[in-house]
């Protein structure tokens, strides 16, 4: 059954965050393309939260410092520097990418601000090496319009990207510094979209404009959504890192269906009486000194505590789903996870599945105090990182009895959402010392204006004239936007049909079979349109092969490429010879152009095979 979200009291909003194609970083000269250089060192840091601006401390900084995690930074000897690495002030802001984000903030019909004042933001993930990323807004009170009305954009800022996460080991995580400092454009929207579709629209019309100024970067990972969600009696929540587009749609709606089914757990909580209590959290190891468990034993084995609570008048809620993959204990288990177990065990699962008798269970539950219609819970670790986690779940789950909490959260697998931290507020911010305001000039403003792309629906009028209605829509919504207008302006004789069709079908069926057609490049590309518009070196139907080939060998010649996979085009006489020879088998024209384009497709266009059958007479 469709959700009714205006009665749901659905309220969005969106952030996007998109690299800009700058040949430097925000705030020192480092390059910002690093596609081979190895790193030449490292270096470590700890964090620990300070307080904004307005003298509070923000709750996401306190978060992450309690997780006491060592970060290690892999550096670059092009890519990273003593800005990246917070051992010197940060140069003057990239003049280049203001232009770039204010010419944004100007197609989204903004107010551009006088003067612009580098933020600090605190961030203690070890995403930057400093606690904080540096932000300015731009713009203010800009406008999208869309098939549901105007959505309200409050601010258009501009921002350095964070460090590229590598992974965790033993307490640390791994980042790596040339990607931190990157030019972004951040846009955000007010909570004006009206459903999960309306979202994916804003998101992509946002992506359309990006693309048109030609001055970002594309593909994976250059662009990221975050997504504010909350419905009526609900709360805010962030959820970040929103990367497939065609997937935002079903994120938010079970975003929206994990709120709903935690308003509902709220209100049977409350049918049953639940109330907030003190965690009474016990270590039952004697109780599985002889379990069969081969996960507890593991534990028991490293000498771990096991930790159990009881949770009053929560039986069966635990186990309650949320949305498509999610249940309550799922949210516990998230909270545990973050203070360094791996998860916890609850009363509403099954205990087949981890080896634990009901003698087992009858023990822990008389040792945490679970009587009939309780919860239990178990967590096995390390202390104190057990009882942290133990805690740490315990609150989530008294958070149930108020409903749904206030959280940043990241995605997994693409349509669903775990605990990240909380939610940050204005604590975080506080003024950068280091650089001085950015005046912008009405003069610069105005040359700005003087040369604006055009708006996404003049574009795609443009490309309906151009191409079919289908091609044309895939075309304008397509990252490789600017590579076809370059193709039509570059290459002689270059059919924007085929172009289209490559770049917007050929390419995406070659990434389904596994073929990284990134590595082939825009420059890549528009060789290989040469090779077949202008030089006429191979047919129409080689163009996979000859793209797939370019991927394997990236410094090869277009010319190489086919010449390697043996896909010259064939002569005239070449043509001639292979109709003759197909000739001698059979008489029928049907059957024998069938048969010599199986044998030559690739090497020859169907068109000229007929002519050359044709001429047999």
């Amino acid at each position: 059954m469709a959700l009714d979200y205006a009665k749901l009291g659905f309220k969005c909003g969106i952030e996007i965050h998109q690299r800009l194609a700058s040949h430097e970083k925000l705030f020192c000269a480092c390059a910002t393309q690093n596609e081979s250089e190895e790193s030449d060192g490292s270096l470590e840091r700890r964090q620990r939260a300070v307080a904004g601006e307005l003298g509070a401390v923000d709750a996401a900084a306190v978060h992450e410092q309690l997780r006491n995690r060592k970060f290690v930074y892999a550096t670059y000897p092009s890519f990273s520097c003593d800005v990246d690495e917070d051992q010197e002030p940060p140069h003057a802001l990239n003049q280049d990418a203001l232009d770039a984000a204010l010419q944004v903030a100007l197609m989204l019909k903004s107010d551009v601000v006088d003067e612009a004042q580098v933020m600090r933001k605190a961030v203690l993930d070890g995403s930057n090496t400093g606690g904080f990323q540096r932000t300015a807004v731009i713009a203010l009170d800009g406008k999208l319009d869309t098939s549901k009305g105007t959505v309200s954009i409050p601010t258009v800022s501009i921002e350095e990207e964070a460090s590229a996460i590598q992974g965790e080991r033993s307490g640390e995580v791994l980042y790596r510094l040339d990607r931190l400092g990157i030019p972004l454009v951040e846009i955000g929207t007010a909570p004006e979209i009206a459903s999960p579709e309306h979202c994916r629209e804003v998101a992509e019309r946002l992506g359309m404009i990006l693309r048109a100024t030609g001055r970002v970067q594309r593909g994976i990972g250059t662009i990221r959504q975050d997504v504010n969600v909350s419905i009526r009696d609900g709360a805010r929540v962030e959820i970040k890192g929103a990367q497939d587009l065609g997937r935002l749609s079903a994120l938010v709606e079970n975003e929206v269906l994990r709120q709903a089914a935690l308003v509902k757990i709220r209100g049977e909580l409350e049918k049953r009486g639940a109330k907030e209590c003190a965690l009474e959290a016990v270590d039952v190891s004697r109780a599985f000194a002889g379990t069969q468990s081969r996960l507890l034993r593991k534990s028991l084995d490293r000498k771990e505590a096991l930790i159990a609570f009881g949770l009053a008048r929560f039986e069966g809620l635990l186990g309650a789903e949320l949305c498509e993959g999610r249940r309550l204990g799922s949210e516990l288990s998230d909270y545990a996870k973050a203070q360094g177990v791996g998860g916890i065990i609850h009363g509403d699962e099954d205990m087949k599945k981890y080896g634990i008798s009901e003698g087992e269970v009858k023990a822990l539950r008389e040792a945490a105090g679970a009587g009939a219609g309780d919860a239990w819970v178990l967590v096995a670790g390390p202390e104190p990182a057990a009882r942290n986690a133990a805690a740490a779940a315990f609150g989530r789950a008294m958070q149930a009895l108020r409903g749904v909490p206030e959280e940043t959260r990241k995605v997994v697998n693409d349509v669903q959402t775990a605990y990240m931290r909380p939610l940050p507020g204005g604590a975080r911010l506080y003024p950068e010392t280091d650089l001085p305001p950015v005046r912008v000039s009405r003069a610069r403003i105005e040359k700005l204006e003087s040369v604006l792309p055009e708006m996404p629906e003049e574009t795609l009028a443009w490309l309906k004239k151009t191409l079919n209605s289908d091609l044309a829509e895939k075309m304008a919504r397509s990252q490789r936007l600017p590579l076809f207008r370059r193709a039509l302006d570059e290459v002689k004789g270059a059919d924007a049909t085929l172009v289209a069709a490559t770049l917007e079908e050929t390419l995406t069926n070659l990434k389904r079979e596994g073929v990284k057609v990134e590595l082939a490049g825009d420059d890549k590309l528009l060789e290989i349109f040469a090779a077949y518009f202008s030089l006429r070196l191979f047919a129409k139907a080689a163009m996979p092969e000859i793209i797939r080939g370019a991927v394997e060998t990236p410094g090869e010649s277009a010319a190489g490429v086919v010449e390697r996979l043996g896909l010259r085009r064939m002569t005239a006489e070449e043509i001639r010879a292979a109709v003759r020879a197909e000739a001698k088998e059979t008489g029928d024209k049907g059957m024998l152009l069938k048969r010599v384009m199986a044998k030559h497709r690739l090497r020859a266009e169907g068109a000229e095979m007929a002519k050359a059958i044709d001429s047999l007479g």
